[in-house]
């Protein structure tokens, strides 16, 4: 099969043998799969990634020893991958199982491939409804969605998303049916307007601290902030519009160290609250309904033969979701 490896901070398209379900796994066709700012960070080096990657992807089920009736169905599937019998699996799921893999992250190859193998508990049916493009978004979306699940957000809550990236504009478009007031800041006009028609109030600048001192003056400190600039900066300019007392959700995963000041967070009481994975059951049910509009994320569609092409897209400033077909 044609396989993506990252090695040694470069992109090869190789051929690989096909994977083999093992017992209670789903053998999984990709269809399509996104290239997410997780992607971009692995090849810099971080978590010190060799393999292949990829965790955003649609597939058709192409072999399920002892289920059958799931060959030939639409899914994507969870990236976490639990042992299944320590304490963590047994009470609260795969997520934080201290032995676990996660997929085209960490010790299991990923969805930048022509197969991939997953097992059958994590896979989710994707609704007939809901085109390939917008399936290759459950994963993120979920993850954008996870700060509702697990704060008690309320509808009259300052809340701020600093960040105009794909991860952010999702943030935002997906928690406003909790927080209809939610603002999205960020530097990019026309990304900011792909929220701003879904109903979300927008901010731009030209530069972060320009934003902050205008973010400021407007509104004052926010109840909650939810940090998704992708940089390594980004948690200084939350603990700058964040009030005493207040959260600050964080989003962002980087290579680069994160520089910030304890001393701020002690001293105003601000509560950190690190979020990664969420419900794909809920994220593919906003989808169904029709309650997030991801369509105008998708930047391009490139051919699997094309990856480095489209990884070179992907990394150019500014861009939205590439995505890479079969």
């Amino acid at each position: 099969m044609q396989a993506v490896v990252f090695e040694n901070g470069s992109v090869h398209v190789v051929e690989r043998p096909d994977p083999r379900p093992l017992a209670g796994e789903a053998l999984l066709q990709v269809r399509m799969a996104g290239i997410c700012n997780t992607d971009l960070e692995l090849l810099k080096g971080y978590m010190g990634f060799s393999g292949i990657p990829g965790h955003e992807f649609v597939a058709a089920v192409a072999e399920a020893p002892g289920n059958s009736e799931l060959v030939g169905r639409r899914v994507t599937a969870e990236i976490n991958l639990g042992c299944g019998h320590c304490p963590t699996c047994l009470t609260a799921g795969p997520r934080h199982c201290p032995n676990r893999t996660t997929l085209g992250i960490a010790g299991k190859d990923g969805a930048f491939a022509r197969y991939v193998t997953m097992p059958v508990s994590l896979l989710h049916e994707i609704p007939d409804t809901v085109t390939d493009r917008e399936a290759v978004f459950i994963e993120p979306l979920a993850a954008a969605l996870e700060p509702g699940q697990q704060l008690h957000l309320t509808a009259d809550m300052a809340v701020l998303v600093l960040g105009d990236g794909k991860l952010g504009i999702l943030s935002a478009c997906a928690l406003r049916h909790q927080c209809p007031d939610i603002v999205l800041a960020g530097r990019h006009a026309r990304k900011l307007a792909i929220a701003a028609a879904q109903g979300v109030a927008t901010r731009r600048h030209d530069s972060h601290e320009g934003l902050t001192t205008a973010l400021l003056k407007e509104f004052s400190r926010f109840d909650l902030v939810i940090e998704a600039t992708g940089r390594p900066e980004g948690l200084a300019h939350a603990l700058d519009l964040t009030r005493p007392e207040g959260t600050i959700v964080l989003k962002t995963t980087t290579f680069a160290a994160t520089p910030v000041n304890m001393a701020r967070v002690v001293v105003d009481e601000i509560s950190l609250v690190g979020s990664r994975c969420g419900n794909f059951h809920l994220a593919t049910a906003s989808l169904r309904d029709r309650l997030v509009d991801v369509s105008h994320l998708v930047e391009a569609v490139y051919p699997f033969a094309e990856f480095p092409q489209a990884m070179a897209a992907a990394a150019r400033p500014g861009a939205l979701k590439v995505v890479v077909e079969f």
